[in-house]
């Protein structure tokens, strides 16, 4: 046990270079959210449900951050800062990392049958600041959800999503991916969204100006064979 704790803190060093030890990883109010979590999913598991919601509203009152008891959480799960809302049904993997100020919050049933109403994070996922993640969906392993950004879809594996309503980036996934984009966005010019529109539009333009300059010759040849066989 006392491994698996120093693998999470090492996990976490190696996320975060604000801590300069493992001591201050251990006032991380993250960590203290996913322990608690641990007791109260056992709980919830073992169908002690006011025990479970008791210990849920502690670590929410200790720490800023709401973790449903009956939420799914995998090995070495970091929380940058609090703030944050998980629920009931949300399944995470292992390696996510996720951003303050996020919620993985759930829909409506349209069929009217409660069930699964939250997204499943897969491994690896890095979600950003201020970020909504809703509706039972899933978010593909190494994928990288921007800041503020609102997914209602199911995000492909190594896609980098931003904007509102969220949209994959226009880079290819394997051309920018790292091991580790910190915040989820990817924050060079050469990734900004509204940069790549730009190009594209730039492209447009010059594609369009070289097909009219095609249909000015062909007039202008027309023309002069039109007076040639008038004369």
């Amino acid at each position: 046990m006392f491994d698996a704790l120093v693998d999470y803190l090492e996990s976490i060093k190696a996320r975060d270079p604000a801590p300069r030890s493992r001591w201050e990883i251990l006032l991380y109010p993250g960590v203290w959210a996913v322990g608690f979590h641990r007791i109260s999913h056992w709980l919830f598991k073992g169908e002690l449900y006011f025990l479970a919601r008791a210990v849920n509203h502690i670590s929410r009152f200790l720490t800023a951050i709401d973790i449903h008891p009956g939420a799914q959480i995998g090995r070495n799960f970091f929380i940058d800062h609090g703030f944050t809302v998980i629920g009931e049904t949300a399944i995470i993997g292992d390696n996510v990392t996720m951003y303050q100020c996020v919620t993985l919050g759930g829909t409506n049933p349209a069929n009217g049958v409660p069930g699964k109403r939250h997204p499943t994070i897969e491994d690896d996922a890095i979600i950003g600041s201020g970020a909504q993640v809703l509706g039972p969906i899933i978010v593909g392993r190494r994928s990288r959800i921007g800041a503020n950004a609102v997914v209602t879809k199911d995000v492909p594996e190594g896609a980098s999503m931003v904007g509102i309503p969220a949209r994959p980036t226009l880079i290819e996934a394997a051309d920018y991916q790292k091991s580790f984009l910190p915040y989820g966005t990817p924050c060079s010019e050469r990734f900004d969204p509204a940069t790549q529109q730009l190009e594209l539009l730039k492209c447009e333009v010059e594609s369009l100006r070289a097909k009219l300059a095609e249909l000015i010759d062909q007039r202008a040849s027309k023309t002069d064979e039109t007076e040639r066989d008038c004369a």
